[in-house]
């Protein structure tokens, strides 16, 4: 049998699916989405948007087919257009440079990465070099270091990066983090920069997001007790694929990044009890809702909803949208 199409119905063995409480979109993602939608409508396409607005294909697409043209660069924007900065943050020349051409500009960045970049700002207007916790090439990452002139950031990604950190002659420290990041890892990296650098500041508040520590918290509980855990959110997100590692580390037997219902191989469910079902803060929820439905059209499937976090945050839309 094709691995694509639904058993037999005499074939339906029962399931257990344990859907995640929360899941899906965070506030954050939540206003990005918004202020594109609403640019759209208020000033009409094309609105421009410098790189994905969010890290899932399917956002990406459906804002696509309303008129959004999604770019790399500045450079590829028309003075004349509305263009929107993408919820992981930009380095300060960007804005710069759509000031010098006279644009209509919208910075969608996360509010919680914004705290992120004005602590570095503080950090280093104390005179102290900022260890950025993250990955490499992430949005995100070039965004926080692109708030500082060259230099007064170093990047560490691993455990053995924070070894290896050289202080720059004798100058003080203190350290920022992405805010997608896996908590655990990120804890066992902070650990070894402690250790050798007892004195670095905490930051006034955690900089891994609440979202992000929400839904990993909420995978540890489905990985102890799964045999599969699915997690929708497509490949280059980094909050899902943190996901992903979690549910793993937590004990399930298997761990699978899934763009959605499509993407899904259905040989994985052979020897499965129970499956674990997710959703980076990227995807959307009609995604996790299509592939219950597959599920369900495969397997005589009892769906039961975890106990999590219920999340209240909302956060403001940019005046100009408003008004």
């Amino acid at each position: 049998m094709d691995a694509a199409q639904p058993f037999p119905a005499d074939s339906r063995r029962p399931i257990t699916v344990r859907l995640a409480t929360p899941r899906g979109f965070c506030a954050g993602v939540d206003r990005a989405i918004q202020i594109v939608e609403r640019a759209l409508a208020k000033f009409g396409a094309p609105v421009y948007v410098r790189h994905e607005i969010v890290h899932n294909r399917h956002v990406v697409e459906r804002l696509k087919a309303l008129g959004a043209v999604f770019v790399k660069e500045l450079d590829e924007c028309p003075d004349d257009r509305p263009v929107v900065f993408s919820a992981h943050g930009v380095p300060k020349s960007v804005p710069a440079a759509a000031r010098s051409r006279e644009m209509l500009f919208l910075d969608a960045t996360c509010p919680l990465v914004s705290k992120v970049h004005v602590e570095a700002e503080r950090h280093h207007a104390a005179g102290r070099h900022i260890i950025l916790i993250g990955h490499a090439g992430h949005p995100e990452v070039i965004g926080t270091m692109g708030q500082l002139p060259p230099g007064a950031i170093t990047l560490v990604e691993t455990a053995r990066d924070a070894e290896a950190f050289q202080r720059p002659g004798d100058a003080a420290l203190a350290y920022v983090t992405q805010t997608t990041l896996s908590v655990d890892d990120t804890a066992e990296v902070l650990a070894m920069l402690k250790r050798r650098f007892p004195e670095l500041p905490d930051p006034h508040k955690e900089d891994i997001c609440y979202a992000t520590t929400n839904r990993q918290e909420a995978v540890k509980r489905l990985g102890d007790g799964c045999d599969l855990v699915l997690v929708v959110g497509s490949q280059n997100s980094s909050n899902s694929a943190r996901l992903v590692e979690v549910a793993l580390r937590a004990g399930a037997r298997d761990a699978r990044l899934v763009d959605d219902a499509g993407h899904v191989d259905w040989r994985w469910f052979e020897g499965v009890n129970t499956v674990g079902v997710t959703a980076g803060a990227s995807a959307p929820e009609p995604l996790i809702e299509a592939l219950i439905d597959a599920i369900r059209a495969r397997f005589d499937a009892t769906v039961v909803e975890d106990d999590g976090e219920r999340e209240t945050v909302a956060f403001k839309l940019p005046r100009a949208l408003t008004a």
